[in-house]
């Protein structure tokens, strides 16, 4: 009997190098409509994952909850049953005026102000990309004319320190373009084990907004929030048939 992973509940026999992560376990009913042969897999705990098929293209995309010890865990285990590629396709909080609610944030580089992929290695080793998997991004972005940016995101671990405020004006003040919470661990801990990634990031706070609430309104399903999710998800598709087919 094949061996499952214990959070993730797969196993070798899935043989899919591609993974898609996104962070709400909902999210998958938004990815599904633009897969083919969609299969339910598995959901335990915040691990919910279906498979299909993108251009003919075997995906797997599987939620990770919330924070860089859940994401650093599934990085783990689907790294334990054979894939070999991982893009987040993530929400943020924008901490530049540039960046709009909606406009997706293709990441070249996290700030590791996160716990997860600090015990790992130190701190100075620096949380960055797949640069192939990263360039796909930006093709397959700037091909199907989706309003993106690249450049660094800060991953923490709450939103609800009671410096929040002045920590997100010292960050912005650096140029860094938004705030998430997995994207360290997962260029981090994806590094160390040989696995290519990515994280594309859908801005569903505007700059100097309120993120509670905002994240409220992105749930509810307001409209330019929504559009940047679906341009994520797209992005991430094509840029995994980019990997696949060297096109």
């Amino acid at each position: 009997m094949e061996s499952l992973q214990p959070h993730i509940q797969l196993g070798k026999d899935l043989q899919i190098k591609y993974a898609l992560m996104p962070g709400d376990p909902a999210r998958l009913d938004r990815i599904a409509p633009f897969l083919e042969n969609v299969t339910e897999l598995k959901f335990n705990r915040e691990y919910r994952s279906l498979s299909g098929t993108y251009k003919g293209v075997p995906i797997l995309a599987i939620s990770t909850g919330i924070g860089g010890a859940s994401a650093g865990i599934a990085v783990e285990e689907l790294h334990n049953i054979g894939v070999e590629a991982m893009i987040r396709i993530g929400s943020c909080g924008s901490l530049q005026p540039q960046v709009k609610v909606g406009d997706i944030i293709i990441v070249n580089g996290a700030v590791r102000d996160d716990g997860a992929s600090k015990t790992y290695i130190d701190a100075m080793f620096p949380a960055v990309p797949d640069a192939q998997l990263m360039l796909y991004c930006m093709e397959a972005a700037k091909e199907q004319d989706f309003q993106y940016h690249v450049g660094i995101a800060r991953s923490h671990d709450s939103f609800y320190t009671d410096d929040e405020e002045a920590i997100d004006a010292y960050w912005s003040k650096q140029g860094v373009l938004g705030c998430d919470m997995e994207t360290a661990a997962l260029f981090t801990i994806g590094h160390l084990r040989g696995v290519k990634t990515a994280s594309i990031l859908n801005n569903v706070v505007a700059y100097e907004q309120d993120t509670s609430e905002s994240i409220g309104s992105y749930v509810d399903g307001e409209n330019l929030a929504m559009e940047g999710e679906r341009h994520e998800i797209l992005t991430a598709l094509e840029a995994f048939y980019k990997l696949e087919t060297g096109k």
